[in-house]
């Protein structure tokens, strides 16, 4: 599978330098931008990977960028690109979102070492994503009264007490918990609770 890497320095060089140096790494597509504004107007809906992002830059700061795709994108892990002694940068880099940042002039072991943890995190971050959005998905096919039977069953209480609190019968209890456990694609309770918390249905005690 391959991993897609962003550039995103004003300084040629140094862009073009470390765009050299990331090709050589198996499995990477590595694309280069001289501006923030250059790579937000150029990455699309479907554009996920590592940005290497230079904090000093003319027009949208590395900051500036950061905290865009903080804000309206999930598939970016970000590397600020400071220069030596940035302390503050690179703690508002962090505070903004940032998964690490590097000094210039950049030891490349480093950068390919912050590189692949950046992906590794990412990867991470991804697929947990989606099992949120699955867990999410299946909670909502259920209806209001199956939702209802879920949460008194999260709550500990037994058939006869959710039948008594929603005033039915026991009967249509088991019915509604039938059902909901076929919606949900799940065997047992613990599995159907585990799916609850991944949606973030109820919060872990």
């Amino acid at each position: 599978m391959m991993r897609s890497v962003y550039v995103v320095d004003d300084d040629d060089p140094v862009r073009l330098s470390l765009q050299t140096l990331l090709q050589h790494m198996p499995g990477l597509i590595v694309r280069g931008f001289p501006s923030g504004d250059a790579f937000l107007a150029a990455i699309a809906p479907v554009d996920r990977g590592v940005v290497l992002l230079d904090f000093h830059m003319p027009g949208a700061t590395g900051l500036d960028v950061l905290r865009t795709l903080h804000a309206t994108h999930d598939r970016f892990a970000t590397v600020m690109l400071t220069g030596r002694g940035d302390v503050a940068i690179a703690v508002q880099a962090m505070k903004a979102g940032a998964f690490d940042f590097l000094e210039k002039p950049y030891d490349p072991d480093r950068l390919i070492d912050v590189v692949e943890a950046a992906f590794s995190r990412f990867e991470q971050d991804s697929a947990r994503s989606a099992q949120v959005e699955s867990a999410r998905a299946r909670i909502a096919s259920l209806s209001p009264r199956e939702r209802e039977v879920l949460l008194g069953l999260i709550d500990g209480r037994a058939n006869k007490v959710i039948a008594h609190d929603l005033d039915l019968s026991p009967r249509t209890v088991e019915i509604y918990r039938a059902n909901m456990m076929e919606k949900l694609a799940v065997g047992s309770l613990s599995e159907a609770l585990r799916l609850a918390f991944a949606a973030g249905l109820v919060e872990p005690a």
